[in-house]
């Protein structure tokens, strides 16, 4: 009876929540719920071709690249982020912080910082005043220009991650350069070090989809500032994979864009509607019913035996968590048994000893054609009420390659040998391999591997949390 209630009330608070956003996108015009398979999203730039999108996996390889890009600037270079600490170490041979960097960039040409100006609550944090110490902190190092944006929703934030260099290279992912609740500087290899892990991917764009970026940082500027920036000079082809950028910006917070955009809602949507064999997710959250809904549609009504959901989600999410679960168990419970869907999360583990890898990586792959990268979670913080952005790329050679390297990571196995029929691989190596980490870490054995089942997901857990807590903070 308990169970029948929780879900009668759960499914009554999401189908309420669910009816808000579609309400609200229908007074702004906006038919992007109705998506239909396939394509790209409408509601964003229009795609670009003559790219080169490299996908870096792990803060050490992101910063690597980050720090050689930097290096490179001649004009300019523009950072926004959710937090940005002026101790960060990007490097640790020879050692380099988020300080002395952006204070040398500074130094030599145009440098813009925006951040996000923090929580009014002073008890979330990074709060307002934690905001305004990192500012001052930068200010006092020669980061002249450095604003924090408050336009945003009550209870929300900017949380996109991008890098803008001369207009013509651009970083768009899941990393700041901070160590607020962890620290980013981590490798593939995820050693123990008796501290929280850290799995999280990024995109180096080389080419015209890097003004698409360019412009959407220089509308948030112009609207903080009142500084117009240069509109980004032509860039000539560097590559063949064609790019859409795409992004939440929720409507009447910038007056430049009152309508706002909801492309990653779109692309996510358009790319689950249009799946055939394989959902792969990574993603710090998974607790919006639009794409729940959809995702338990597909489980259902499979496409066939062979289709597979795998999501790999972080064991112990920063808030959220009852969320996640509740809407995994209506996953669970559309899959009917029938082992479908995998969820998993990672530990890094020495001897005895097993730190969580915190999984902030917000990453989907769709059948090996379909490729997004970004900031956005797959909750409706991320795809209604932050500012984010995404990359989304209908490379197949892309996507594919991206999914061996991050399954290789994963399973701790040369891509050679994962390289088959991916579910071949999730029937045979996923699943036994996470199953039995599970009951390893359940029986407090040690681990022999870094994949674990997530524990505590069953049919019956929290269903009707995720759907309530998303209506009283994601409204």
């Amino acid at each position: 009876m308990l169970d029948r209630l929780d879900r009668a009330v759960g499914d009554r608070v999401a189908d309420g929540f669910c009816s808000h956003h579609r309400r609200r996108l229908r007074n702004l015009g906006s038919d992007v719920l109705d998506a239909p398979a396939g394509g790209w999203a409408a509601d964003a730039a229009a795609p670009s071709d003559g790219n080169r999108l490299s996908v870096l996996i792990d803060g050490q390889q992101y910063l690597a690249a980050l720090r050689e890009a930097l290096e490179g600037a001649e004009s300019h270079v523009y950072l926004a982020g959710w937090f940005l600490s002026p101790d960060f170490q990007l490097a640790h041979d020879p050692p380099l912080t988020a300080r002395d960097l952006l204070a040398g960039l500074a130094q030599r040409l145009r440098l813009r910082v925006l951040l996000w100006a923090g929580s009014p609550a002073p008890f979330y944090h990074p709060s307002r005043r934690d905001v305004r110490a990192v500012r001052d902190a930068l200010g006092a190092a020669g980061v002249e220009h450095c604003a924090l944006d408050s336009y945003e929703r009550p209870l929300h934030c900017h949380h996109e991650k991008v890098v803008v260099i001369d207009d013509r290279v651009a970083f768009v992912g899941g990393i700041d350069l901070t160590e607020f609740s962890g620290n980013r500087l981590d490798s593939n290899a995820h050693p123990a070090r008796a501290a929280l892990g850290w799995h999280d991917v990024a995109t180096r764009i080389e080419g015209p989809a890097a003004a698409d970026v360019a412009r959407h940082f220089a509308m948030r500027w112009r609207a903080v500032t009142g500084e117009r920036l240069a509109e980004p000079a032509a860039c000539e082809p560097q590559g063949e994979t064609t790019v859409q950028v795409v992004r939440t910006l929720p409507e009447r917070i910038y007056p430049d864009d009152r309508r706002g955009q909801f492309g990653i809602l779109e692309s996510y949507l358009r790319a689950f509607r249009s799946a055939e064999r394989l959902i792969y997710l990574e993603s710090q959250y998974l607790w919006s019913p639009e794409l729940a809904e959809v995702l338990a549609e597909r489980l259902r009504n499979p496409p066939g035996d062979d289709f597979r959901v795998v999501v790999v989600l972080p064991a112990r999410p920063k808030g959220g968590g009852d969320d996640t679960r509740g809407m995994l168990g209506l996953l669970l419970e559309a899959d009917g048994g029938r082992g479908q869907l995998l969820a998993c999360s990672l530990y890094a583990r020495a001897g005895r000893t097993q730190d969580p890898i915190y999984v902030h990586a917000k990453v989907g792959i769709i059948d090996d054609r379909w490729l997004t990268v970004g900031s956005a979670n797959l909750n409706d913080h991320s795809l209604f009420n932050d500012s984010e952005m995404n990359v989304v790329s209908h490379d197949s050679e892309l996507a594919r390659d991206t999914r061996l390297r991050l399954w290789s990571e994963h399973l701790e196995l040369p891509a050679s040998e994962i390289d088959g029929d991916p579910t071949e691989v999730i029937d045979g190596v996923w699943r036994p391999l996470a199953e039995r980490e599970r009951a390893n870490l359940e029986h407090g054995r040690p681990l022999t591997h870094r994949l674990v089942q997530l524990p505590h997901v069953s049919r019956r857990s929290d269903r009707l949390l995720g759907p309530l807590q998303a209506l009283l903070v994601d409204g």
